[in-house]
């Protein structure tokens, strides 16, 4: 998902930990997590490691453990082209003429240290990216102007760019490699190369994950990629069509590559909502057929009460898990960032469209 704003608080408290005792890791077409093959229900929130205070962290984290949502995808990125303010949380810096920084105090990748931290408290399994296709929070914006590039399709290939992109990679990873909550390392958010043959971010992919499978050969690597083109749909389909640079077949095929994510946003692409059944359908079928487990990593109607037919088109399938775009709460500073998809806990809304289907999928036998 895009998105376009931020969230910030203040203070600091501390939590015991405790953590899994094995890293998850596929198991056929779903997932041993904790040592356990299951299904899951998961959510976003990309805005988590940019609090400052980590009893909101902490608040986050209890809720979702008490709401059975079991994986949370965050950023692992947060790119800035200025000097940033005081207070301002950032986690890598391209100023002009200066070298990028990695940030490494308290208002860098400590704030991620303590979301790792307090999710191994809670039970919690971590998603974690390492760069955005969107300009928001910097992304590969940031380093396409400090390098010079044209665009974002020149990023893949630009030996500078790919040449820091790892040394960032490096440095979030050695931090948590040994934390068996880190579900899994992922390459981007979103990444597309618009008008690309798809052999450039298949090749991309190929070589970053080794890469990080030689940093970290215990946690699963994917790529965070919306599932954009594959077989059937149809005439003219955008999202079954490889524009966008992407065959979700042969990137899935990498054996570096442990499981497939898509998103789902039907209305943002010209389809119905009622389309969401086939997309399904389809990357189930593609997980299927390479023995690999497939996960719906971001969905979110406008219509809220659409989550309920989506999550039963989940359930009929091998889909090993789902994630909804967005989770919100209410914290020190107020209620997180609604970007229209929120689904906000404590509310009737979230009561009725997610704790039950969080039930449901722990429960789906395997």
């Amino acid at each position: 998902m895009k998105i376009f704003s931020i969230i910030s608080a203040c203070a600091a408290v501390s939590v015991a930990t405790a953590a899994f005792s094995s890293y998850a890791k596929p198991s056929g077409q779903v997932f041993s997590i904790d040592g356990k093959a299951q299904y899951f229900a998961g959510t976003n929130t990309y805005w988590l490691g940019f609090l400052t205070d980590n009893s909101d962290i902490d608040t986050v984290m209890t809720h979702l453990a008490a709401s059975e949502l079991k994986v949370l995808r965050v950023w692992g990125f947060n790119d800035v082209t200025s000097t940033p303010g005081s207070g301002t949380v950032w986690y890598q810096s391209f100023i002009s003429g200066s070298d990028p920084v990695i940030n490494t105090g308290s208002d860098g990748l400590e704030r991620l240290d303590y979301v790792v931290q307090s999710a191994e408290a809670h039970g919690i399994s971590l998603i974690i990216n390492f760069v955005n296709n969107w300009s928001d929070y910097g992304g590969m914006a940031a380093y396409v102007s400090y390098y010079g590039l044209s665009s974002n399709t020149d990023w893949y290939t630009s030996s500078a760019a790919q040449a820091q992109y790892q040394k960032y990679i490096a440095a979030v990873v050695a931090r948590y490699k040994t934390s068996k909550n880190i579900f899994a390392w992922e390459l981007a958010n979103e990444p597309r190369c618009n008008g690309c043959a798809t052999s450039v971010i298949t090749s991309w992919v190929t070589t970053t994950s080794a890469y990080i499978k030689g940093l970290d050969p215990n946690h699963m690597v994917t790529i965070g990629d919306e599932g954009f083109g594959l077989s059937g749909g149809a005439s003219g389909d955008y999202p079954y069509s490889t524009s966008e640079g992407e065959s979700f077949h042969d990137n899935l095929a990498i054996s570096t590559i442990d499981f497939g994510t898509y998103h789902m946003y039907p209305s943002s692409w010209g389809e119905s909502d009622t389309w969401a059944q086939q997309w399904i359908q389809a990357h189930a079928d593609v997980g299927t057929a390479l023995g690999k487990p497939v996960i719906l990593e971001e969905y979110g109607p406008t219509n809220h009460t659409e989550d309920l037919q989506w999550q039963q088109w989940v359930m009929d399938t091998q889909t090993a898990g789902d994630m909804y775009w967005q989770y919100g709460d209410t914290l020190s500073g107020g209620q997180t960032t609604d970007d229209g998809y929120t689904i906000y806990y404590g509310t009737s809304e979230f009561d009725t469209l997610i704790t039950p289907h969080a039930s449901a999928m722990a429960a789906k036998a395997v």
